[in-house]
């Protein structure tokens, strides 16, 4: 069990792993896998669970048209490392994570805002420019 929020540990697929993101679309899945085997780190992905849905209403008349199915959901999935050492915040701030260019990856590529990651400016001094 995690000893806080930000390092949380799950099986994935049998494996115990330290979770990177939780929810993730099929496109971060693709960017943050190849970021992270970039940087010798083994991924396990899985589907994430659906959502508990709410109990359907209960129909007073039985002759009544029943609801409408409830919409379906986009696929998410759950993002894991085997390294149950690795936290993605200690990653980042820590300057551990390497971009494919050679670069350190920053928050702002971490989180897909910025195509490249500049290393030139530290994160206090970005005033959003």
């Amino acid at each position: 069990m995690a000893i806080n929020q930000n390092h949380l540990f799950e099986e994935l697929d049998g494996i115990k792993c330290a979770i990177v993101e939780k929810l993730a679309t099929p496109q971060r899945v693709a960017f943050l896998k190849s970021l992270l085997e970039f940087n010798k780190y083994t991924v396990v992905v899985v589907p994430s669970p659906p959502p508990k849905a709410p109990p359907p209403p209960k129909i007073a008349d039985p002759a009544a048209t029943p609801p409408e199915p409830p919409p379906l959901l986009p696929e998410t999935f759950t993002i894991g490392v085997t390294d149950v050492r690795f936290n993605p915040t200690n990653a980042i701030f820590g300057r551990l994570l390497r971009a494919p260019g050679g670069r350190v990856v920053t928050m702002e590529y971490w989180q897909q805002k910025s195509n490249e990651s500049r290393d030139d400016v530290p994160y206090f001094e970005n005033t959003g420019n």
